[in-house]
């Protein structure tokens, strides 16, 4: 066998009994590495939970006691196991179906014969017989070749096509290009380079999400505490009910178990882990509406945190091929167009010679004398003709045929190469000399002497037409971009170029420190990097996200799998290989950068609004622990049925926030989303809880029945839950108050309908009792304003941190006209009055004939209804929306109606003329000429201009809830959809 050209390729190759022999001791390519993790490990890690367990023990107690309508809790548990299993069989199934060999079959040399098997079937020393177009299936080591050229970048990231001599190594995966050889197998199934490449991207990881992690640690929180808090509430009711010995003989534990697992229950947020799931699978199901395959669901919110992007060029920023840019002739040379018109139609062209077709269509048939083929080792290629064109043409990279001539740019030569090079163009130089080529020239692959510089070439690549606007978007927004790739520096500092990066020279990867902090820096000083091999790739990500870094990669060739793999977000094109698209967590199916954009605008929407709906869950979780801890120390009864808080969980914080989950929302990320929420869940959870406890005691001491006072108890906890989505969901939209609307509604249906009330144990309270209720939530809600109040000025401190302003990020506000600020002070005790009497009017739907009681109802549920949107416009009147102004006019009119309708229908008619009048004075107030006209100016707030384009109820956005968020907020930019300006932009808003 030999190494030349022209060698023999007959080789016979192993005989039967070798291959029998080599199966026998497992020497084949068959590779079934573990993937990811098994299906029972999956139905483990989601089912069986130690909150999927305490809800299931809770759930078939309840069913043995023959207290099915106190279980409705158990669906919730079950569609989180479910959505989360299904989340992560989709990841494995996309995992499983990695493969980095496509080739169907394979073709070897057995017994002197040329046979096609399955890749598996190849065993260690088999000869593959390699073709043009073939996938090599094994790493092989090159005995016999012609011209044999394969194409590495899927493995190495370089572009250009790699020659093949005798003794040189070809690995699996790898294709060929041109030519033909044979080569013997020597390392097969997991020890191949491909298979290596497999081995490490199966490995299952989940994506980094701060609000899975977040959640996860209040799950921990919460477990720690939920078996001694658990046996304190069980104490404590067993004790109510006569004490352990007594409680058993008589029967009465079945309610103390009963009154415990609504506490234990109470305590789980298990609905907001449904409800992230949820939003993350509807951000799935709107990318894929937009060419963009979500692999784990998780990494829409991930997108939207990354802070560095790195992106691979080849395929990448680029579509893969290469263009011809221009000719710059430089010395006289008769037929030199012609010679390029041969070699862009020479069959075995590569990529770039193929580029010469079209600008340099054939006119002169020539026909070749001697050649020798071009060698990506050497650089060049030679050919003399045997009629016209005379002499020998030389077509190569310049510094490979001239030397340092090719550099100096005090030459003709130089000076041309280094200017067009400097430019980041790729440059080849078309040489000429008088004498033709021997055979001694081609056998010794040499060039004849005086070859001249005819013409430099100039080639670029084809960039993605949306790229540019891509990095445009990431560099508005703040995030870093890096480009890594395993050409050449400067062509990749070119594209970088082409593409609106402002960058000198690409750094050469093998110039890269081997200390990752040392790495790290560099990483930060530079922005684009050539020659990186896939192990450097890997570890640029790793010194990245050692800096504090989230960081995304992106790329199509098995060479990026690795550092795609590693990234915080990896995201692949559809048209790369297949190993790359399964570990990638985004996968651009139409390869269009331009989608990216929009990614990150659904990644904050989910952030922002599961933020937003994790406050309503996380004080349910507090207040639910604070009336456990509570009552089980001070051993009362608990004041609830489990079906009962069914009730308020799902008509006050289940329901409203799936909605809230879902609507637009394009803030962008900050880091301490569980800091943030808790720091409003906390005192608003404590708040209610120890109003709960103050009512039980207050209605215990005034000898309210037990269902009496879990009526009362149930009419509180509904009406101040109410009232916090009320404030969590300013500003209040269109949409919202729909929400909020029906939610009210559908309460004030249960607490009137008596089927329902038969079935919730809904009791008349008494006048005592209604008493009694009114006056706790009205300090509740006041509560609940005074902790929003601090909430939102801490995380405006917080802000202010992260943008570095110490002034506080709201600036300096505008003075407020004495009279506004009377105005004001009048809505927000107005509506805090509407909501006491629209209370005290649908309790007395007990007092009234049977034909009043649903007017009755319905004149209280919208009296206290208007009431919460009275104070919720508060808010956004004291920063000069002229809007909120116009909104309050109508609610305030349209209480004034509401209360003359329930003087008509009760006897409350001394209180209701004081709320009629008060109600009038805000009107009144809100619109005095004056500096008030001045102040409630469409144009005189900043976010008048900002949200020209919102939903105009969305005006109630306020210049302060604006300048809060101004420095960690800053305005979309073109690219984000008009529609998803429209929410507030501050967690606080």
């Amino acid at each position: 066998m030999s190494g030349d050209p022209g060698a023999d390729l007959d080789i016979a190759g192993l005989s039967a009994a070798d291959v029998a022999e080599r199966v026998a001791s497992g020497q084949t390519n068959a590779f079934t590495a573990d993937t990811s993790r098994s299906a029972w490990n999956i139905v483990r890690a989601n089912v069986f939970t130690l909150f999927n367990g305490i809800v299931g023990a809770c759930f078939v107690v309840l069913l043995l006691l023959g207290r099915w309508q106190d279980a409705l809790f158990g669906v919730a548990a079950l569609s989180n196991a479910v959505i989360g299993c299904v989340q992560e069989f989709r990841a494995k199934a996309a995992l499983d179906r990695l493969a980095l060999l496509n080739a169907p079959r394979a073709r070897v040399r057995r017994d002197g014969a040329d046979a096609e098997i399955a890749p598996p079937e190849v065993v260690r020393d088999d000869v593959l017989v390699l073709r043009a177009g073939d996938q090599i299936a094994a790493d092989a080591v090159v005995v016999a070749t012609r011209a044999l050229q394969v194409d590495e970048s899927m493995l190495t990231g370089e572009s250009d096509a790699v020659d093949k001599r005798v003794d040189d190594e070809v690995l699996s995966g790898s294709i060929v290009v041109a030519g033909e050889g044979a080569a013997r197998v020597v390392r097969v199934g997991a020890e191949s380079y491909a298979n290596t490449f497999a081995a490490e991207a199966k490995r299952f990881q989940l994506v980094s999400s701060e609000l899975r992690t977040s959640i996860d640690r209040v799950l921990r929180w919460v477990g720690w505490g939920i078996g001694p808090i658990g046996l304190l509430v069980l104490n404590a009711q067993m004790m109510v009910a006569g004490g352990w010995v007594q409680a058993w003989q008589q029967g009465t534990w079945s309610q103390a178990v009963v009154n415990t697992i609504a506490a234990l229950t109470a305590m789980i947020p298990l609905g907001l882990v449904l409800m992230t799931s949820i939003a993350f699978a509807v951000g799935a199901a709107r990318l894929a509406g937009q060419k963009v395959l979500v692999n784990e669901l998780p990494a829409v919110e991930g997108l939207a945190r990354v802070d560095v992007i790195c992106l691979d060029k080849t395929g990448t920023l680029t579509a893969g091929e290469i263009r011809f840019d221009d000719a710059l002739a430089l010395a006289e040379a008769p037929g030199w167009t012609d010679v390029l018109a041969w070699y862009g139609a020479a069959p075995d062209a590569n990529a770039t010679a193929q580029c010469l077709r079209e600008p340099f269509p054939v006119g002169v048939v020539l026909s070749v004398a001697r050649r020798i083929p071009f060698s990506s080792a050497r650089k060049w290629s030679a050919v003399s003709f045997a009629d016209g064109a005379a002499g020998t043409w030389v077509l190569g990279a310049p510094e490979m045929v001239f030397g340092d001539a090719a550099t100096d740019p005090g030459g003709e030569l130089g000076a041309a190469v280094t200017r067009l090079a400097s430019s980041g163009r790729r440059t080849l130089v078309l040489g000429h000399a008088d004498a033709p080529l021997t055979d001694a020239d081609v056998d010794a692959e040499r060039l004849p002497e005086g070859v001249v510089a005819t013409a430099v070439l100039t080639f670029v690549e084809a960039v993605r037409p949306d790229a540019a606007e891509a990095l445009a978007y990431f560099r508005d927004q703040g995030v870093g971009v890096r480009v890594i790739s395993g050409d050449n520096p400067r062509t990749v500092a070119a594209i970088a170029r082409e593409v609106g990066l402002d960058v000198d020279e690409g750094y050469d990867a093998r110039r890269l420190p081997d200390d990752d902090t040392e790495l790290g820096a560099v990483l930060e000083e530079h922005t684009v990097f050539g020659r990186v091999t896939p192990d450097q790739k890997k570890r640029m990500v790793t010194a990245l996200q050692a800096r504090g870094h989230v960081v995304a990669m992106t790329g199509d060739g098995v060479n990026d799998a690795l550092a795609i793999k590693t990234a915080d977000i990896g995201i692949a094109m559809n048209s790369g290989a297949a190993a790359t698209k399964a570990v990638a967590r985004l996968v651009l199916l139409d390869g269009r950068f331009s989608h990216l954009p929009s990614v990150v605008a659904e990644g904050r929407r989910v952030i922002a609004n599961i933020e937003r709906v994790s406050m309503l869950f996380l004080t349910k979780t507090v207040y639910a622990t604070g009336l456990a801890v509570l009552f089980g120390a001070l051993v009362m009864e608990f004041p609830f049925l489990p079906r009962q808080l069914s009730i308020t969980d799902g008509l006050t914080i289940g329901i409203p926030a799936f909605f809230l989950a879902l609507l637009p929302n394009a803030q962008r990320y900050v880091p301490g989303f569980l800091r943030r929420s808790l720091s409003f869940a906390i005192p608003a959870g404590l708040v209610i809880a120890v109003s709960l406890t103050l009512y039980t005691r207050s209605a215990m001491n005034l000898g309210l029945s037990t269902e009496q006072l879990r009526t009362g108890a149930t009419i509180i906890l509904a009406i101040v839950a109410i009232w916090v989505l009320t404030v969590l969901s300013r500003p209040v939209t269109r949409v919202k108050v729909l929400v909020i609307g029906a939610m009210f509604i559908a309460l004030t249906g249960i607490f009137t309908l008596p089927p329902l009330g038969q079935f919730f144990q809904l009791q008349d309270p008494g006048d005592d009792g209604a008493v009694l209720v009114t006056v706790v939530v009205i300090l509740a809600v006041g509560a609940i304003e005074v902790v929003r109040f601090g909430h939102r000025r801490f995380v405006r401190r917080s802000l202010a941190v992260v943008s570095g302003d110490e002034r506080g990020v709201a600036g300096r506000p505008r003075r407020r006209p004495t009279v506004v600020t009377a105005a004001i002070v009048l809505v927000y005790l107005g509506g805090l009055l509407n909501t006491a009497l629209g209370i005290v009017v649908l309790l007395a739907r007990y007092a009234v004939t049977p034909d009043l009681v649903l007017p009755v109802s319905l004149v209280g549920a919208a009296t206290v209804l208007l009431g919460l949107l009275t104070v919720a416009g508060g808010s956004a009147l004291s920063r000069g929306s002229s809007l909120a102004r116009t909104l309050l006019t109508v609610y305030l009119s349209v209480l004034v109606v509401l209360q003359a309708t329930a003087m008509i229908l009760t006897e409350l008619d001394p209180v209701l003329a004081v709320a009629l009048v008060a109600a009038l004075a805000v009107i009144a107030a809100m619109w005095i000429p004056g500096r008030a006209r001045r102040w409630f100016h469409a144009d005189a707030t900043p976010s008048a201009v900002a949200r020209s384009d919102a939903d105009p109820v969305d005006a109630t956005a306020t210049r302060e809830g604006d300048a809060e968020a101004a420095p960690a907020y800053p305005p979309l930019t073109r690219t984000a959809r008009a529609g998803e300006a429209r929410d507030d932009r501050s967690p606080t808003a």
